[in-house]
């Protein structure tokens, strides 16, 4: 394989059913979970149809889509900013190692940075996923003193 450019863009509505795969399978590669298909298509219709809900970005290497990632705010009143929160990281199994999730990374981070209404970056990871983890802490993100709790409930 060549190691063409990667180039990152912010996602359009004819890249839904790419960010559902990418969902689908993240879900289940790193969490063993299988995720509805019809619930993940609307999630990803409704995140990519309203900013204000969250940001996708695409990675491409010669036009052809090879990751993802998604961005949703939390506002911090300590800091006066928000923090954009970095999730549903995927990239295709094929193009792994290859520089993919850097290049979102700090196309993001560089579009944060032009912001005077963000702060910082954050993520989390899945406790196990030392590959993960591993490369956020490359890319010059450090661990926190915060344990992520959460109670989850089924929609109907």
């Amino acid at each position: 394989m060549s190691d063409a450019p990667i180039l990152v863009r912010e996602a359009r509505m004819n890249d839904v059913a790419f960010v559902v795969s990418c969902n689908i399978a993240m879900g289940e590669e790193t969490e063993g979970k299988l995720l509805d298909p019809a619930t993940a298509r609307a999630g990803a219709a409704s995140g990519i149809a309203d900013p204000s809900r969250s940001l996708y970005f695409i990675a491409e290497m010669s036009g052809e889509r090879v990751g993802q990632t998604m961005v949703t705010v939390e506002w911090s009143d300590w800091r006066d900013g928000f923090f954009w929160w970095i999730q549903s990281v995927y990239v295709d199994p094929a193009f792994r190692q290859r520089g993919v999730f850097r290049s979102l990374y700090e196309h993001i981070r560089g579009v944060a940075k032009r912001r005077d209404d963000v702060c910082g970056l954050r993520l989390y990871a899945h406790h196990d996923n030392d590959r993960a983890i591993e490369t956020y802490l490359k890319l010059g993100m450090a661990k926190t003193e915060y344990v992520l709790l959460e109670e989850e409930w089924a929609r109907t």
